[in-house]
C-alpha cells in the first residue's frame, strides 16, 4: 500500500503551529484508569451526560479519552488549561471551538475507530480527518455500488477479497475525510470522486482547490486528511 508511512514523532515541548504547518495527532483511546480520571476531570457537564449514555464502558471510557485528549491538545495550542478550552457544536454535531476563541485561528477535527483515534489541527484552512480499522464487511460490494462512483466500484470488482477490504476503507476515509472537512456529511459521499488502486496513492477529483494525503497510523488501519488549499506541511505526532 502506497498511503504515506509517516513517523508518528512524540510533540516537542515548546511545539508551534506555522500558518502553513498541518499537524495530525495519533491518540490511543485506550487509557489507563489513573488518566481516565484526570481527563474526565476536564470535560464539560455536557460531556460527562454524554459519556454516560454509552452503555459498555469500554466505550464510554474512549469517549471521555478521545475528547479529554482532544481537550488537552487544543489547549496546548491555545496556552491554556484542558478545561478552559470550550466547544460549539455544528448541525451534525460536529465541534468546533466556541466564537470566542476566533482569533485564534484554530480549525481542529476528530475521528476515531476502535481503540485509535485522529485529531488533525491547522490555522484557518478547513480540515477534514477521517479514520477506519480495516474489518469484515459482509455487505461490502453493495455499498460500494451505492457509495462510489461506476470507476471506482470497477476497480474495486477487479481485486482478490483481501484487497478488495483495504482499497474500499481506503476510499471510504478518502471521501469521509473531504465531507467532514466541508461540512456535508454522508449525504454526498456518492458524489466525491477519488483515484486509486492498490499501488498508487489517492488523488481528489472532485475539488482541485484541496490537497489530499493518506496515512496508515497502525497496522490494519487507514486514515485520509483533506485540507483546503495547497503549499501545506504534514507533521505526525503521537500524543
Amino acid at each position: 500500500m502506497t498511503a504515506l508511512n509517516h513517523l508518528w514523532l512524540p510533540a516537542p515541548t515548546d511545539l508551534t503551529l506555522l500558518p502553513d504547518d498541518v499537524h495530525v495527532w495519533q491518540i490511543d483511546l485506550d487509557q489507563p484508569e489513573q488518566h481516565l480520571q484526570y481527563l474526565a476531570a476536564t470535560l464539560s457537564s455536557d460531556e460527562i451526560a454524554r459519556a454516560e449514555r454509552f452503555y459498555f464502558p469500554k466505550h464510554r471510557q474512549r469517549f471521555i479519552a478521545g475528547r479529554g485528549i482532544l481537550r488537552t491538545i487544543l489547549g496546548r495550542y491555545l496556552g491554556m488549561e484542558p478545561q478552559k478550552v470550550k466547544f460549539n457544536y455544528q448541525a451534525r454535531g460536529k465541534p468546533v471551538l466556541a466564537d470566542t476563541f476566533a482569533d485564534s485561528g484554530l480549525v481542529f477535527n476528530l475521528s476515531h475507530s476502535e481503540n485509535l483515534g485522529l485529531c488533525g489541527v491547522n490555522c484557518t484552512r478547513q480540515i477534514g480527518v477521517d479514520l477506519e480499522y480495516i474489518r469484515p464487511v459482509y455487505d461490502l460490494e453493495s455499498l460500494a455500488k451505492r457509495f462510489f462512483l461506476a470507476r471506482e466500484y470497477a476497480v474495486l470488482r477487479s481485486l482478490s477479497p483481501n484487497q478488495q477490504q483495504e482499497v474500499f476503507f481506503r476510499y471510504w476515509t478518502c471521501k469521509e475525510a473531504y465531507l467532514k472537512a466541508t461540512g456535508d456529511g454522508l449525504v454526498g459521499l456518492e458524489h466525491i470522486g477519488v483515484s486509486l488502486t492498490p499501488t498508487e496513492p489517492a488523488i481528489l477529483q472532485t475539488s482541485e482547490d484541496w490537497g489530499l494525503v493518506e496515512l496508515v497510523p497502525a497496522k490494519d488501519y487507514v486514515a485520509a486528511v483533506a485540507v483546503a488549499g495547497f503549499g501545506w506541511h504534514l507533521k505526525c505526532w503521537q500524543y
